[in-house]
C-alpha cells in the first residue's frame, strides 16, 4: 500500500495526473490476462492483443 500511496504523490507532485487512467487500464489488462491465462477463453483473449 506504500507504493501505491507513494505513487500517487509523485503523480500529484510532478503535475502527472494524466498517466492515471493509463496506469489503471495496464493493471486492468493485466489482470484480465493473468485471470485468463488457465482458462477456455484464453485462446479468445490472446486473439483480442
Amino acid at each position: 500500500m506504500e507504493f501505491i500511496r507513494e505513487l500517487l504523490i509523485f503523480l500529484r507532485v510532478r503535475k502527472k495526473l494524466w498517466l492515471t487512467p493509463i496506469i489503471l487500464i495496464m493493471i486492468i489488462l493485466g489482470g484480465l490476462l493473468i485471470i485468463a491465462q488457465g482458462s477456455v477463453i484464453a485462446p479468445f483473449i490472446y486473439t483480442v492483443f
